[in-house]
């Protein structure tokens, strides 16, 4: 690969949301392209670094940054509530502000230090019409014609929620990818197993598109929080369990705020030599 990187190779920087991991790139200084090839040698676990998202930060003229997705198969994003979280923490520290503006395909998502180390993201407006998530054909997306009426959630990417009585029991393995590529998803979908565990307070584990079983998921979660509302089960503002650690979501009026922790586990260099073979 020709002029890809500068010769000390590419600086990138890991970090979690609740074991949701990602490999995020800063494109601020000197872009460096980054072809599919690139990206799917960085997600094997084995012989790159490995991460469910990459993301990748870039200038922009009206906000602190803008933030592009990428998943574990290459496929492209245009929403990742944990990455958005932890860049967002990472450039608070860096600029020393309490509240940045991030753009994404979703929008404009505020941002702000939610205090004892936790960071808070407006996800924006759910999409709630079959349209918008996107669906198929026309339906009430809050019982979707498949076996376990399944609630239908746009956040920038789509979302199908089950609500069952023991998420725990649910063999996610197979479950995810079956209804990850139902026809009634052009873009394929996330899929949610959730259970109520006590009032305003959700078991959920994830199936993500185009990645696999997760440890967390931010848009996820903010998906189940909406249907659960919509569904009568909990109020607008909830705790969700994930495996790997536990976020709050409220929706409000402006948009579905996440506040969770987050994690920047190192930094380090792409070398030549692997980009050079990553071709």
């Amino acid at each position: 690969m020709q002029n890809s990187a500068p010769p000390s190779g590419l600086p990138f920087m890991k970090m979690h949301g609740l074991g949701n991991d990602f490999v995020v790139i800063d494109q601020r200084g000197t872009p460096a392209p980054l072809p599919a090839a690139l990206i799917a040698a960085i997600a094997d676990r084995h012989r790159g670094v490995g991460f469910d998202q990459l993301a990748v930060i870039e200038s922009v003229a009206d906000a602190d940054a803008r933030l592009s997705f990428h998943n574990a198969d290459g496929s492209l994003s245009a929403a990742c509530g944990n990455a958005t979280r932890c860049i967002a923490r990472h450039l608070m520290e860096e600029t020393g502000k309490a509240a940045l503006t991030l753009v994404t395909e979703r929008g404009r998502l505020a941002c702000e230090d939610a205090g004892g180390g936790l960071t808070r993201v407006n996800m924006g407006p759910p999409l709630l019409e079959w349209q918008d998530i996107p669906l198929a054909r026309a339906m009430d997306t809050l019982e979707l014609p498949i076996p376990g009426s399944p609630t239908a959630t746009g956040m920038g990417n789509p979302h199908c929620t089950f609500f069952v009585e023991d998420a725990e029991a649910v063999d996610l393995e197979r479950f995810g990818p079956a209804h990850e590529h139902h026809p009634l998803f052009p873009e394929r979908t996330n899929v949610q197993v959730a259970s109520m565990i006590g009032p305003d307070h959700l078991r959920m584990r994830v199936w993500e598109r185009g990645v696999g079983v997760t440890l967390a998921s931010g848009s996820s979660s903010c998906a189940t929080a909406v249907a659960a509302a919509r569904r009568g089960l909990t109020g607008r503002r909830v705790r969700i369990d994930l495996d790997g650690g536990t976020l709050e979501i409220d929706w409000r009026e402006d948009g579905v705020w996440m506040t969770g922790a987050t994690m920047h586990v190192f930094s380090g260099i792409f070398t030549g030599q692997f980009l050079e073979t990553a071709q």
